[in-house]
């Protein structure tokens, strides 16, 4: 039997994309359950992934879409005028500390009255006033925004806003919280569970760290549990390293763990997850990648949610597709000898939106059906494996050359 690895990309409301090509993958027997499989994660594909593996067995995917329709989408008539999922709540507490230190602090009252700039300010109205070639809304916008930065009550109001000691919008780690707790981490450390991993950003060291299930083959456990260099570098896959994989910067606060690092999102840097999977599992046979932000689901935005949307969609869709080119080229020209397995992406195009509600999950979810089926009919008329055959020999070809250039 082939030894399979799935990557999960992220891509947020999109995640319904993974779980309906999971089901119809999983139909066709091509299935990730090998305790010698791996489950390389990042973001959203990291809770997929995660509910996945620690579901009753035979009812995995059941249980995943169950756990994501209802616990994380909301319905689409709440949802229509309040456009959050069920799972960004706000940090109360957070938020009232900050509120009150802000308010305490003395230093934050500095530099509110600024009579050179008030005064300032009121000249340049009066000039545009006087002046009918100004009467623009270019220039309307531009003078307004200076009488607005030289109000004293303006001004505390916007540092209030935006210098409190907040680190995102909303918080999703809350270790007590029935949410987290419903999830059987344990269940992910059971003999007979592939191989799980997942990556959080360092914000302390600037680095990616991973964390699994379990350590692979070859690892040192006597080291400390998160760190990159040496044999080991995976920490625990747990509540707090799960919340770290997906605090997406601004609309989640990072997570600061209580042995001291503290973490933000990990797939804004490393997209698919693959700078490890054929280090440590050099013996695969099949990556299958299931990477579901596309540049295809980019849309013309109609409000400030689908704007925000596209701040993380648009850079992520390009750089993960970078990410899976630099593999396929690394994975056949960087070793020696090159890896021969396959490489298999799921092509979703636009299968998707950034809403959270249950006309999009249902959508997406066969838009992940269709997509896997397409891909499963070019796996199995031999689609992939002629092209690694084709990118080795193309690279061959290459290093030939430039072998004959350095000795002429």
């Amino acid at each position: 039997m082939a030894k399979r690895a799935i990557a999960l990309a992220g891509g947020g409301p999109a995640a319904p994309l993974h779980i309906g090509a999971l089901e119809y993958l999983s139909e066709q027997g091509i299935r990730f359950d090998q305790r010698e499989d791996v489950w390389a994660l990042s973001c959203i594909g990291a809770w997929v992934g995660v509910i996945y593996n620690q579901s009753d067995r035979g009812r995995e995917l059941d249980q995943t879409k169950a756990f994501f329709r209802e616990r994380v989408f909301r319905d689409d008539v709440s949802y229509s005028r309040f456009p959050i999922n069920s799972v960004f709540g706000p940090d109360l507490v957070a938020l009232s500390r900050a509120a009150t230190g802000f308010l305490v602090d003395i230093g934050n009252y500095r530099n509110l009255v600024l009579p050179d700039k008030m005064t300032e300010a009121v000249v340049e109205f009066a000039r545009f006033l006087g002046d009918q070639s100004r009467w623009n809304q270019g220039d309307l916008s531009k003078v307004a925004l200076e009488c607005l930065a030289a109000n004293p009550f303006v001004r505390f109001a916007t540092s209030f806003m935006y210098l409190s000691n907040l680190t995102g919008l909303s918080k999703i780690y809350y270790k007590d919280s029935s949410f987290l707790q419903s999830i059987k981490f344990e269940r992910l450390r059971e003999d007979d569970k592939p191989f799980i991993y997942f990556n959080a950003f360092n914000l302390d060291t600037k680095e990616i760290n991973l964390f699994s299930n379990r350590q692979p083959p070859g690892s040192n456990s006597a080291n400390a549990p998160g760190q990159r260099s040496g044999l080991q570098k995976y920490g625990e896959a747990n509540a707090e390293s799960l919340c770290a994989c997906s605090a997406l910067p601004y609309i989640e606060e990072t997570v600061k763990f209580e042995s001291g690092p503290e973490y933000c999102e990990g797939a804004l840097v490393d997209t698919v997850n693959f700078k490890d999977l054929l280090e440590d599992h050099e013996d695969l046979d099949e990556i299958w990648v299931s990477r579901i932000v596309n540049y295809k689901e980019i849309r013309a935005p109609k409000n400030i949610y689908d704007a925000l949307g596209n701040l993380c969609m648009l850079f992520a869709a390009t750089v993960g597709d970078d990410d899976v080119k630099l593999f396929k080229y690394h994975a056949r020209l960087d070793r020696d000898p090159p890896w021969a397995g396959q490489i298999i992406e799921i092509d979703y195009g636009a299968g998707a939106n950034f809403d959270w509600n249950y006309t999009n999950f249902d959508h997406a979810f066969k838009a992940g059906r269709d997509a896997a089926e397409q891909t499963y009919i070019k796996y199995k008329e031999g689609y992939y494996k002629r092209e690694a055959e084709e990118q080795r020999n193309r690279w061959q070809v290459a290093c030939n050359k430039l072998q004959q250039f350095k000795w002429s």
